[in-house]
């Protein structure tokens, strides 16, 4: 059986709405981690997604 319980970010039907404020605030808590600067640019809401893995993955975190 399929999994559909993850949907990739660019298919999502809000992804294009700007990013929520907690994943802003995520995202920032994440660059210091990963030793990285914020974005500095408005991200979408799949965007940000994508960008939370990434630094996920930079700062050592797991899933």
């Amino acid at each position: 059986m399929a999994d559909n319980t993850q949907k990739d970010p660019k298919n999502w039907v809000s992804g294009d709405d700007p990013m929520t404020g907690a994943q802003e605030s995520y995202l920032k808590t994440l660059a210091e981690q990963a030793h990285e600067s914020p974005p500095e640019d408005e991200l979408t809401k799949a965007e940000a997604s994508e960008l939370i893995d990434k630094m996920r993955q930079k700062a050592g975190l797991e899933d």
